[in-house]
Formats: C-alpha cells, sequence, structure tokens
C-alpha cells in the first residue's frame, strides 16, 4: 500500500493485494455483511492476469462491529444498520452516507498516490455491493465502473436526483445476481437495474443472471 494509511482509518485493516510493480489502477472490494477479507468467498473473478494492467485490490476488512436489526440485533460487521432486504424496507439514511463518505477517503487516498479516479473500479458482493453502488453514484470523482454482485441501490427514492451533477452517468456497471437467491430475490435485482438505467446512460448499465445460484457467487 502506497503512502500514509493512517490519515484513511478504514485502510488501517484492509486486506491489500499488490501488484509486483507500481500499480496503475485499483479495485476496491467491499463484502457482504457478516464477512471479511479472508473469509469473502466472491473474489476468485479477480485472481486473473491483468494484460497491461497492474491493479491493487483492497478489500476492506476492519468495519465497525454494529448491532444489525435485521439480525435481531446481532453484533457484527456490517457498512450500516439493515432494517429489511425489500424495496419499501426502512434504512439506516445516515449511516449509509456515512459509510459512503469512508469509502470516498480511500478513493481519494488512492488519487493522492498517483492512480486517477478514471482506473479505480469499485465493486462488492450483497451490501457491499450495495454501498458501491451508492458511493459511486454520489461520487464527485469520474470513476471506471461498478461490479455489483447480488445487491440493491441504497436510498433508490433518492435517485437520480443524488447524483453528483452527473459525474458517473457514463460510468459502467456491471450487475449479477442468481436467479434462486432467497435473501435479496433475483427480482429485487432487476427493479435496481432498471432503477440504474435512469441514473447512468442506460447502455451502460449491464444486469446478468445465474441458473441455480443463491446469495452466493459462482465461476461464471
Amino acid at each position: 500500500m502506497c503512502g500514509n494509511n493512517m490519515s484513511v482509518p478504514l485502510l488501517a485493516d484492509a486486506v491489500t493485494v499488490s501488484g509486483a510493480e507500481r500499480e496503475t489502477a485499483a479495485v476496491i472490494f467491499l463484502h457482504g455483511l457478516g464477512d471479511t477479507g479472508c473469509s469473502a468467498p466472491h473474489l476468485g473473478c479477480l485472481a486473473v492476469p491483468w494484460s497491461l494492467e497492474l491493479i491493487r485490490d483492497l478489500l476492506r476488512d476492519g468495519r465497525p462491529r454494529i448491532p444489525v436489526t435485521l439480525n435481531m440485533k446481532m453484533v457484527m460487521p456490517s457498512w450500516f444498520d439493515l432494517m429489511g432486504l425489500t424495496p419499501d424496507a426502512p434504512e439506516d439514511e445516515a449511516g449509509i452516507k456515512k459509510a459512503a463518505e469512508n469509502i470516498k477517503a480511500i478513493i481519494e487516498h488512492e488519487m493522492k498516490n498517483g492512480i486517477p479516479a478514471n482506473r479505480i473500479i469499485l465493486g462488492g458482493f450483497s451490501q457491499g455491493g450495495a454501498l458501491s453502488l451508492y458511493t459511486a453514484l454520489t461520487c464527485q470523482h469520474q470513476l471506471a465502473g461498478i461490479v455489483a454482485l447480488s445487491c440493491w441501490l441504497p436510498l433508490h427514492k433518492a435517485f437520480p436526483q443524488a447524483a453528483n451533477n452527473g459525474v458517473n452517468k457514463d460510468i459502467a456497471i456491471l450487475q449479477c445476481h442468481g436467479e434462486m437467491d432467497p435473501m435479496i430475490p433475483v427480482r429485487f435485482g432487476a427493479l435496481t437495474a432498471e432503477k440504474l438505467k435512469s441514473v447512468v446512460t442506460p447502455t451502460k448499465v449491464q444486469f446478468k443472471t445465474y441458473p441455480g445460484v443463491m446469495h452466493s457467487s459462482c465461476p461464471q
């Protein structure tokens, strides 16, 4: 990791995978509720040879442990509180916005260390994917893209107005969802994709579904 991480609290506990030489791009991947950087099973897709690219993966590990309403107030690693997993469930607006600001601080840290914003991809699984969508769409910097796995758009009713002056209106979004997901039904994913098309250029949104896959990942 380049630079002084102490000024960005989340980076103190991040799991990092660095290239052999100086990195020229970064993937910031946010894992799901209760996962850690060492346990998240959704990262195999990142372990591919990158042609002409040297990419650092920042796998966040060390989120605050908070009581999660959805899980009977059990204390666990969570980006923000979750009250429900339906389009009309109440949301932790303050927690979502605070978490997004923390991720934006990581983005700016990378930029200060020589990686342009347009060579930073933000992604995540489940709650992490949700936060990656919200963060990128409200970010003041033009990012390279978003990978959103088995997730939704938090505070969706605030969009498209919440998008920061359309800075990322042309951002590429790859959204993937298991067709048998019992936690975040694929229908919720499809509704999210349609909402995203009202926020960014519609042709930039790809929504892919995977038969037989539940709330998990697959090689494809």
